[in-house]
C-alpha cells in the first residue's frame, strides 16, 4: 500500500501536512474527510523525494508555450485538479524540456509547502514578476480561476500585438536582404568580369566605377576576411545594445525614426495600459502594478517614467499627475482618460477599454506599414541599381566618345 504525503484544510481554513497509508487518492481524499479535512495536494512518498531537476538556461521558452501553460492550468483547476497533480499533466504536454523541467521543480516546491506564487518567483527566467505577483493575489483572494483568466487575456493581447508588428516589419526586412544579396553576387561575378574588359582596353575610369570594381576584388579575394568581419561586427552590435548606454541608445532612437516612432509609443502605450488594468483587476496595488510594470517595458524612456510614477503615488499624488511630465511618450489621452478612471473610481475597466483602443490603433499601423515603407525601398533600390549602372556604363560611353 503506497504511502500518500498530503496538505490537507480544515472546515476552520488551517492547513495541515502530514503523511498516510491508502489504496489510491480517492480513499486518502475520504479517509481525511473523515477526519473533517478537505485534500489540497497530494503526492505519493517515492515520488516525492528531492529530485535534482536540470534547467537548460540557453533555450528560450515561448509566449506561445506560456501562454497555454496558462490557458491548461485555468481549465484543470476549474475542473478540480489539485495544484500539483495540473502541474504534473502539464509538464507532460509542454513541448519545451525547459518549460516542463521548471514546471515539475514548481510542484516539487509546492509539496515542499512554497506557495505558488512563490514557487514561479524562483523561476525569473520563465516565469517573469507580473506572472508570479497576480498568481500571489488570486491565491490570497481565493479568485486563482479568475486570475488565471485575466493573465491568459493580458499574454494573449500582448502576444498578438507583437505578432502584428514582427508580420509588418518581415516584408522589408526580406526585401533588404534579397537586395543585399544580389548586390553580393553583382560584386563578385559581374563586376571583376568588366573590370577585365576595361584592363585591356586600358580606359581611364571615374572615380564611381574604380569604387566598384574595388570593391568586387576586394570581396572575391579576400570574402572570408569581410565574412569574419561581418559577423564580429554583429556580435559587438549584439553585446553594445546589452548595455546600459546602448540600450539608452536603441531607446532614444526608437522614438525619434520617423516610421518606427509611431508604433513603438502606440504599442507601449498599449502594454502599458494593458498589464496596469490586468494588475489593479486582480487586486494589485498601484503601486507594486506600477514597479513590475516598470520591469516588463522594453523600453528605457518607459520604464524610467513608471518607476518615477510609483514613486510620486506612493508619496500620495495620482497617477493622472504622475504621468503628466511624460506627454512626450504617452498620449494626453490616456493621461486624461486615466484622470477620468480616478474620479470615477473605475481605472481598470477605462483602462481596459483604452487597451483595446490603442491596440487597435497598432494594427491599423501596422496594417499599412508595408504600404508606406515599399516606396521608399524602391527609392533606396533604384538609387542603388543606378549608381552601379552609371559606375559600369559611363566608362564604354567614354571610350565610344573617343572613338569617334
Amino acid at each position: 500500500m503506497p504511502t500518500y504525503i498530503y496538505k490537507a484544510k480544515s472546515f476552520k481554513g488551517q492547513e495541515e501536512t502530514g503523511s498516510l497509508d491508502a489504496k489510491s487518492e480517492s480513499q486518502l481524499a475520504g479517509l481525511l474527510k473523515q477526519k473533517g479535512l478537505t485534500l489540497i495536494s497530494v503526492q505519493e512518498k517515492e515520488s516525492a523525494k528531492k529530485r535534482k531537476i536540470e534547467i537548460p538556461l540557453f533555450s528560450r521558452v515561448s509566449v506561445t508555450e506560456k501562454l497555454m501553460f496558462v490557458r491548461n492550468l485555468r481549465v484543470l483547476i476549474s475542473a478540480g485538479v489539485v495544484l500539483p497533480r495540473s502541474l504534473e499533466l502539464l509538464a507532460q504536454q509542454a513541448r519545451s524540456k525547459k518549460l516542463s523541467d521548471t514546471i515539475l521543480a514548481v510542484k516539487d516546491e509546492i509539496i515542499k509547502g512554497t506557495s505558488f506564487s512563490d514557487a514561479l518567483l524562483r523561476f525569473p527566467h520563465v516565469f517573469s514578476e507580473l506572472f508570479g505577483s497576480m498568481i500571489k493575489v488570486g491565491e490570497a483572494g481565493g479568485k486563482l480561476e479568475e486570475v488565471l483568466g485575466l493573465l491568459e487575456k493580458q499574454m494573449a493581447r500582448q502576444h498578438e500585438m507583437s505578432s502584428k508588428i514582427k508580420g509588418a516589419l518581415a516584408y522589408p526586412i526580406v526585401i533588404i536582404l534579397a537586395m543585399l544579396g544580389i548586390g553580393a553576387m553583382m560584386l563578385l561575378v559581374v563586376v571583376p568580369r568588366v573590370a577585365e574588359t576595361f584592363e585591356t582596353l586600358q580606359i581611364e575610369l571615374p572615380p564611381s566605377t574604380q569604387l566598384v570594381i574595388w570593391l568586387g576584388q576586394t570581396m572575391a579575394s579576400r570574402w572570408y576576411i569581410l565574412l569574419l568581419v561581418l559577423i564580429a561586427s554583429l556580435f559587438l552590435l549584439a553585446r553594445a545594445l546589452k548595455t546600459e548606454i546602448g540600450k539608452r541608445v536603441l531607446s532614444f532612437l526608437s522614438l525619434k525614426v520617423p516610421i518606427i516612432s509611431p508604433i513603438i509609443k502606440k504599442a507601449n502605450s498599449a502594454q502599458t495600459i494593458r498589464t496596469l488594468s490586468s494588475l489593479i483587476t486582480a487586486g494589485v496595488p498601484i503601486t507594486r502594478s506600477l514597479e513590475i510594470l516598470s520591469q516588463s517595458l522594453g523600453n528605457l524612456y518607459y520604464q524610467k517614467a513608471m518607476v518615477v510614477a510609483a514613486e510620486k503615488v506612493r508619496k500620495g499624488a495620482n497617477l493622472s499627475d504622475a504621468l503628466s511630465p511624460y506627454s512626450y511618450i504617452y498620449s494626453p489621452l490616456v493621461i486624461q482618460m486615466v484622470a477620468v478612471g480616478e474620479e470615477t473610481g473605475q481605472t481598470a475597466e477605462i483602462l481596459e477599454k483604452l487597451a483595446d483602443f490603442y491596440e487597435e490603433k497598432v494594427a491599423n499601423v501596422t496594417k499599412n506599414l508595408t504600404s508606406i515603407i515599399e516606396p521608399i525601398i524602391m527609392l533606396f533600390i533604384g538609387a542603388a541599381v543606378g549608381f552601379f549602372a552609371i559606375s559600369m556604363i559611363q566608362p564604354m560611353y567614354s571610350m565610344l566618345g573617343a572613338v569617334q
